[in-house]
């Protein structure tokens, strides 16, 4: 048992908790960049840990009947083929060392739309809620017409970068139902992405395991440390703002992504720092064209002044 491993996945598991995402986007690179293990085999270790961990976030959604499955249907039409079949595309790259350089260099393009992905998402949830889009689906959104072709075909993307790298189940496709779907409210967009990722990432791991190269000594303790992390930030995330763990999760995607393309330090550096204050300057430009504070401490400030005149 690699301890150290299964404390790495442990605090991966908080973030995902948290947030919803984060599984193949920090799980891979943390394996690849700390624990020195070959690109395939962790993209392959990853899925197969993402296959008995996912169906478990679902069941809840389930239970609080917060999935469109009309959305899930079509979703899963096109990616369980195409996740399987990211696993046959690695295979036909060639030997072993072009396969590793090949997944690294694809995992790292990935890692930076996902970090994109998530600005996205936090914008879009904004303009959501202070427009009032989701209200206007109703309680139950079943009055959203699904869009086939778009959707399966975001399948069919998500699923093959899915069977390549290990990530987008949880960062690309649910920026794409956003786009395609502002009506959906935001806990039936989380409920709904977890949904289609079950079959998705099974099928992905199911090709890894025929393809790739899926190291047992390593899923033992990324599960160990997965499952339980995974619950604790379940119960963390009522206390914590969601929305400063977005933060740093874009900026570690960031980093990991600009070192799996094989960017110094040094620019890896400038480019968070560039990154860190444009981030946050253009943010607060968003908040105050939606009439906000240009921060959420601001708003809470007031909102304690308010009740305070009130007594």
């Amino acid at each position: 048992m690699n301890y150290e491993m299964a404390i790495a996945a442990f605090g991966i598991g908080i973030v995902i908790g948290l947030t919803g995402m984060g599984g193949g986007a920090l799980m891979t690179p943390t394996l690849v960049l700390l624990f020195n293990v070959p690109p395939l085999t962790a993209v392959s270790s990853d899925l197969v840990v993402s296959a008995a961990t996912k169906p478990v976030g679902t069941v809840v959604h389930m239970r609080n009947g917060t999935i469109h499955w009309k959305i899930v249907l079509w979703l899963v039409v096109g990616s369980v083929p195409a996740a399987f079949c990211g696993a046959l595309v690695i295979a036909w790259v060639g030997p072993l060392a072009g396969v590793s350089e090949f997944v690294k260099t694809a995992l790292g393009v990935v890692l930076l739309i996902a970090a994109a992905g998530l600005v996205g998402r936090a914008y879009l949830t904004l303009r959501q809620n202070m427009t009032g889009q989701a209200s206007a689906a109703g309680p139950s959104g079943r009055d959203i017409a699904v869009r086939v072709v778009p959707t399966v075909l975001v399948g069919v993307i998500g699923g093959l970068v899915v069977g390549l790298t290990s990530v987008g189940s949880g960062s690309l496709v649910i920026i794409a139902l956003m786009t395609m779907y502002p009506l959906l409210t935001a806990n039936r967009l989380v409920g709904t992405d977890l949904a289609q990722a079950v079959p998705l990432v099974i099928a992905a791991a199911a090709g890894h395991l025929l393809f790739g190269d899926v190291d047992w000594s390593v899923v033992l303790p990324l599960l160990v440390g997965s499952i339980p992390g995974a619950y604790f930030g379940a119960r963390l995330s009522s206390r914590a703002s969601a929305g400063l763990v977005r933060r740093a999760l874009a900026l570690v995607l960031l980093t990991a992504g600009l070192k799996m393309l094989g960017v110094s330090n040094l620019f890896t550096l400038v480019g968070l720092g560039i990154a860190l204050v444009a981030g946050t300057v253009g943010w607060m430009l968003v908040r105050t064209r939606y009439g906000l504070k240009a921060t959420n401490w601001q708003d809470r400030r007031v909102t304690v002044r308010i009740q305070n005149s009130s007594d």
